[in-house]
């Protein structure tokens, strides 16, 4: 249709760009959730959104998140390699924040263009893909979301799934955009901001510490091994698990979403339109047993906290008057976890709670700090 398009002396080059940009950009426009129900996904009309597979499991799991997206993924759906689409660092740390030249790459081989209305999943629930949405935010991207509850979610609300290799993308431009460099932190910055005392002094950052609060203390082992457990001085501990609820899978799951290969569903998210609502829709018996699925699907998966629970887990963590503070915008705030990926799951819910100025995450995490020897690490006395 494009060739065609091209062909007419009746077609200008600005209304082909026009119409691009109306099959592409999203009916949010720049206002577009941090966060979709797989209802408001599956809403959307087909090829107006560019869904991205951000899974990631920790380096001793034994589990594939590129071979799982293979056996069974949302319909339109690619995978995004966090550990490829990263910077080098001297340290050999993963899924560093990309440079801009590396972004803009990234996005042209997955089609998406800066009108594109990105969405993200992983299939933990609400894991990996924070840091993904961070990642695009943090490069001006603002129309993407991450879909709550990820692929287990979709499956449990009946959503259709593929499997085997994904159909081609047409290769898109994407200009080279400018990071926001006051969404990262670097060690110096980190080690500078230790010195200060958050209490008695406002210009000090607040870090939060989005690892297990016995790995905070320094009461257990890092998954790391060789690394030392403990936190940075003056941090605090914010569980990331305590920024989310967990939700039952059915059991057995949905017979509607079994993965089909990608031509055998058509349209992609809105065939067998969902019931809306937060409760996955009731299957009629008689159900597959689980084990027709590709892998083994989770018995409860990970969604986030409503915005007033998230108020309530960071006063709890910070106290009222530091939130306060928080929130105004008068005392900057950083998230940092075990390598910098979930974070992520901090620095969304900072975002969904409307904190002003600009949440930040040191990207090396405690992985990069406690690598270096002259890092001051504090543990429980």
């Amino acid at each position: 249709m494009l060739a065609r398009a091209l062909l007419s002396p009746r077609t200008s080059l600005r209304a082909l760009a026009g119409s691009a940009r109306a099959r592409s950009s999203s009916v949010f426009g720049d206002a577009c959730p941090l966060a979709l129900t797989p209802a408001q996904l599956r809403g959307l009309a087909p090829g107006s959104v560019s869904i991205l597979d951000a899974s990631w499991h920790m380096p001793n799991s034994p589990r594939s998140p590129r071979s799982e997206h293979l056996q069974m993924r949302i319909p339109g759906a690619q995978f995004l390699d966090l550990d490829d689409v990263a910077s080098q660092h001297p340290l050999a740390l993963k899924h560093m924040m990309p440079s801009p030249d590396v972004f803009a790459k990234a996005c042209e081989n997955y089609g998406i263009t800066p009108e594109s209305h990105v969405v993200i999943y992983d299939t933990h629930g609400v894991f990996s893909s924070p840091r993904a949405l961070y990642m695009f935010r943090a490069f001006g991207h603002h129309r993407s979301s991450i879909l709550d509850g990820g692929l287990p979610a979709w499956i449990a609300h009946g959503c259709p799934t593929n499997k085997g290799d994904p159909d081609p993308v047409q290769k898109v431009t994407y200009p080279v955009p400018k990071l926001d460099d006051r969404v990262v932190r670097s060690y110096e910055q980190i080690v500078a901001n230790s010195a200060l005392d958050p209490s008695r002094d406002n210009l000090a950052d607040i870090v939060l510490d989005a690892r297990s609060q016995d790995r905070y203390l320094g009461t257990a082992p890092e998954p790391r091994a060789g690394l030392s457990s403990g936190h940075i001085p003056h941090s605090f501990s914010l569980p990331f698990t305590s920024l989310l609820n967990t939700t039952p899978m059915p059991s057995p799951a949905p017979l509607t979403s079994l993965p089909v290969p990608p031509s055998a569903t058509a349209p992609a998210l809105s065939a067998h339109p969902p019931q809306l609502g937060s409760e996955p829709a009731r299957q009629p018996e008689p159900q597959p047993p689980q084990g027709d699925f590709p892998w083994v699907l989770p018995e409860q998966y990970a969604t986030l906290k409503t915005s007033t629970q998230i108020l309530s887990v960071l006063e709890d963590a910070l106290g009222k008057e530091r939130l306060e503070a928080v929130l105004e915008g008068r005392q900057g705030v950083v998230a940092s976890c075990g390598s910098g990926m979930t974070a992520g799951v901090v620095w969304l819910a900072l975002q969904m709670v409307g904190v002003k100025g600009s949440p930040a995450i040191y990207d090396e995490s405690w992985t990069g700090y406690a690598m270096r020897p002259e890092s001051k690490i504090e543990k429980a006395q």
